[in-house]
């Protein structure tokens, strides 16, 4: 007579727990982060050298073409110009180190068996989130001190500045989840290391490196309404006072809406394959 083998526990925790367990996988996230430090410095690495090359090599002529800019100051206007691009590029990296984590932890049935714990189910999601999110923060703040110390010289005050942490505090945790979700949809790690790629691209493909108006019709009309030219635009205003227009509510509107679609995605995933388990 064959016997059936009984599928894994189901979490029987009540919400109320949703916290605690969250921070002890937030924990677990962090020390994963210290411990293997190989991520977080291609995070930092790849957007310094992208902005060492485009300021010192390129920032003469771009920062020159640059509406109103006096060519003798081209690349000090650049800076300006492209740091908030490069701070998003900077945050579209950490998908990639997200999705990278969870594919891991998918393939390597680390998940599988947290879902055979008693522990909240969004809390294994919600601890990669918040993680991946502060360490975005600090790889934003490193990336930031290397742009200072090239020349880039913010105007924004102090409320200016808690406004720019709040944004991209948002804007982190939103990319996150879309990071989370490509994740688990990718069934190897090679996948997931490849498809946040697109969300790298997205600030080259906005107001991140020039301005929208100089592109051709078709590309142009792109750039203006992807999420990510409001990001840049919000950003680039409160750090140096560029008119900001409706580029923050549209920034944070964004956030909301790709937040959602994350958070959806990849809690559907997880549950149509805890229910497989």
């Amino acid at each position: 007579m064959t016997t059936t083998a009984a599928p894994p526990a189901r979490s029987t925790r009540p919400p109320s727990h949703l916290v605690a367990d969250s921070v002890t996988m937030l924990r677990r996230n962090l020390l994963h982060m210290i411990r293997y430090p190989g991520l977080s410095v291609f995070t930092i690495l790849g957007p310094v050298v992208i902005l060492l090359l485009f300021v010192l090599v390129f920032g003469g002529t771009l920062g020159a073409g640059l509406p109103g800019v006096d060519p003798a100051g081209g690349r000090e206007a650049y800076v300006a110009y492209v740091m908030p691009g490069i701070l998003l590029i900077t945050i579209a990296g950490t998908a990639s180190g997200t999705a990278i984590t969870v594919s891991m932890d998918m393939t390597e049935g680390i998940t599988a068996r947290f879902r055979s714990m008693a522990i909240s189910r969004a809390s294994v999601l919600a601890g990669h989130v918040i993680g991946i999110t502060i360490q975005s923060l600090i790889a934003v703040a490193l990336v930031l001190g290397v742009g200072v110390a090239i020349g880039f010289r913010p105007t924004a005050n102090l409320l200016d500045w808690l406004a720019i942490a709040g944004l991209v505090t948002f804007i982190s945790f939103a990319v996150t989840w879309i990071g989370v979700g490509m994740g688990m949809q990718s069934k190897t790690v090679e996948t997931a290391s490849n498809l946040p790629l697109i969300l790298t691209f997205l600030p080259f493909l906005g107001s991140g490196f020039v301005p929208t108006d100089s592109m051709p019709a078709g590309l142009q009309w792109f750039a203006e309404y992807q999420p990510f030219t409001p990001f840049i635009e919000a950003i680039r205003g409160l750090l140096v006072g560029t008119p900001l227009g409706t580029y923050p509510l549209l920034a944070v509107i964004w956030c909301v809406v790709i937040t959602i679609i994350g958070y959806v995605w990849s809690m559907t995933i997880y549950e149509r394959k805890s229910v497989r388990a």
